[in-house]
């Protein structure tokens, strides 16, 4: 896992920027971490640190294209 900042949530897209300064947007987060924590409505957690770990989705049909999944979500 890896430590990122909750940035923001926008037209389906969840935004997190690591320790390395790198921004990731992902595109698909696992259910259990959504019963958890709010992410689309909960104001209160932008800017907030988090341990996240993830999986890389790759398309079959085009290699060059990824999918990011958030598989856990730790709030620290």
């Amino acid at each position: 896992m890896e430590k990122a900042i909750f940035k923001k949530y926008e037209d389906g897209y969840y935004t997190f920027i690591f320790d390395s300064g790198l921004e990731m947007i992902f595109e698909e987060v696992h259910p259990k971490v959504l019963y958890q924590y709010d992410l689309r409505n909960d104001p209160s957690l932008l800017g907030k640190s988090f341990e996240i770990a993830f999986t890389e989705i790759f398309d079959d049909s085009d290699e060059d294209f990824v999918i990011y999944r958030i598989e856990r979500l730790q709030k620290l």
